[in-house]
């Protein structure tokens, strides 16, 4: 992820490519639909403070 003025462009988990999502310092996002246009997935994530995390799913 690139740091700039305290904001960050997320990338892919998966991939480590790109994606279209940026967030900032105070930006908190919990179970976020991450879509890819790279590997073209959607992942779950959770985002506080700058830290993306994938989200931990429950066994089905």
């Amino acid at each position: 992820m690139e740091k700039k003025k305290g904001s960050l462009w997320i990338h892919c988990p998966i991939c480590g490519g790109k994606t279209r999502t940026k967030v900032y310092e105070d930006t908190v996002l919990i179970k976020f639909p991450l879509y890819c246009p790279k590997c073209k997935r959607e992942i779950l994530i959770d985002v506080v403070k700058l830290k993306m995390v994938p989200s931990k799913e429950p066994d089905a």
